[in-house]
């Protein structure tokens, strides 16, 4: 067969109907590169490093710039199969990516608005050589670790841990995927993001974990940002057909409104969805989303059309709150700009990326802003907050700066000793304000060959 044919067979391959079935590693990855090379303009294919066995972790991003950040596009990601053996967060994402390519060459509404406001990354595994090894049973755990038997939902730093220990836990002491997931969230401004899991039917926000003091509040570990989390896994309980009653499973709950405080569930070190919030500002939930963690193939149909609203209405939430720059007293944008708002007190303060934005996830009400930049007046500002995502756009605000007339130099807020722990990533991260280091992949006619190929 002439490779010209080849690469026409591939672009007429029916890539969004995808069989309601558990797909290999390897199928995901010929599927994610076959979407890829079929939609060019609005997907972009990449790798954030690979797995202890050598397997590539595969992200899809999605929108009209899907190749790098553009400046007022916020950043979301979904991320599935964490824990290898808990596997519908892999069907589900396949079947979203699907939707979303589906719904913007058909022109739907919903989909061009998602993709031209967002830039949306999924992973949909995180463990595949946890996968490879994982039996179908319903509630046991064979498989859940990775290669090494390490349980990566408990591999990530913890600031409750204590910052000596986090300094003791070098780079080379973690596991490869989370290095990957770690350079990953220093490679782009994530705004928001979820996780999903299986073994219950709940959404579980942070913290997971506490040091047993101010943050307690009764059983529940509170973040400053509790009523925007609390909002968040209410938006998914009630989209998802039935995860609101919270009373699914036999042997997890009641949880009341199908949501949980992570902690007041149970308590874990070294979670991702802290990690995300305290060190990489991006607000994330836990979302498990089965009762059996490898469910019936017969069941996904109906699983999935259980998810579709929750998983796209979740997306849109990215759009609440504030988002903008902040320029310096030169009109230049302004990178490591502290801004802080009122009453909420975040172990890291939120800085500007090295564009100077800002993103402030924050439900509809007033709050005073506190922008803080070394050689600057400190610059208040009350804002009066609308509700953004039903116009898929949160609020956009700029703060001008203006640079202090006295001697003495304005120092940006004091951070929490636990905030100067830095983890450079290795082998698949991309190094802090540097070009991503990962697999890029470019699809000319060597590449699809390749892949029928191999």
């Amino acid at each position: 067969m002439s490779s010209s044919l080849l690469f026409l067979l591939l672009l007429f391959v029916p890539t969004l109907m995808l069989e309601f079935r558990y797909h290999s590693n390897s199928e995901i990855e010929q599927y994610l590169f076959q979407v890829s090379a079929a939609n060019p303009d609005i997907t972009h294919l990449y790798s954030i490093g690979k797995s202890v066995k050598g397997q590539q972790l595969w992200v899809l991003a999605l929108g009209l710039s899907p190749r790098h950040h553009t400046v007022g596009v916020p950043e979301f990601k979904y991320v599935a199969n964490m824990h290898g053996n808990e596997v519908l967060g892999r069907v589900l994402l396949l079947q979203l990516i699907g939707e979303l390519v589906r719904g913007y060459r058909d022109e739907e509404a919903w989909s061009l608005q998602l993709l031209n406001s967002t830039r949306i990354h999924i992973l949909p595994t995180m463990n595949p050589d946890g996968f490879d090894e994982a039996d179908t049973h319903c509630l046991f755990s064979r498989g859940r670790f990775n290669y090494n038997g390490v349980d990566l939902n408990r591999g990530f730093p913890d600031a409750f841990a204590g910052l000596r220990k986090q300094q003791q836990l070098n780079e080379e002491q973690r596991e490869a995927e989370v290095r990957a997931v770690i350079g990953w969230l220093k490679s782009e401004t994530f705004v928001l993001s979820a996780n999903l899991h299986g073994g219950a039917v709940v959404a579980s926000y942070p913290y997971d974990n506490s040091d047993r003091g101010f943050d307690l509040t009764g059983a529940a570990s509170v973040t400053p940002d509790d009523d925007v989390f609390v909002h968040l896994a209410k938006v998914y309980s009630y989209n998802h057909a039935s995860m609101h009653r919270g009373d699914l499973c036999d042997d997890s709950g009641p949880f009341r409104d199908g949501i949980t405080n992570g902690y007041h569930w149970y308590p874990l070190e070294g979670g991702m969805q802290d990690y995300n919030y305290v060190w990489a500002q991006c607000l994330e939930l836990t979302l498990e989303l089965s009762c059996c963690k490898f469910p019936q193939p017969n069941e996904l149909p109906a699983l999935w059309m259980d998810n579709k609203k929750a998983l796209l209405a979740y997306i849109q939430q990215i759009h609440l709150g504030v988002k903008g720059r902040v320029f310096d007293g030169s009109g230049s944008p302004a990178q490591n700009a502290v801004v802080e708002v009122e009453g909420r007190s975040n172990m890291c303060p939120f800085r500007t990326n090295k564009h100077g934005e800002y993103y402030r996830l924050l439900l509809p009400g007033n709050y005073t802003f506190k922008v803080t930049y070394a050689g600057h007046d400190v610059l208040t500002e009350t804002l009066s907050v609308p509700y953004g995502p039903d116009q898929y756009s949160a609020m956009k605000h700029d703060f001008m700066l203006r640079r202090t007339a006295s001697t003495t130099v304005q120092a940006p807020a004091e951070l929490n000793p636990t905030c100067n722990y830095t983890l450079p990533p290795k082998g698949g991260g991309a190094t802090s304000g540097s070009a991503w280091t990962g697999l890029t992949v470019g699809f000319g006619l060597v590449t699809v060959l390749q892949l029928l190929i191999d």
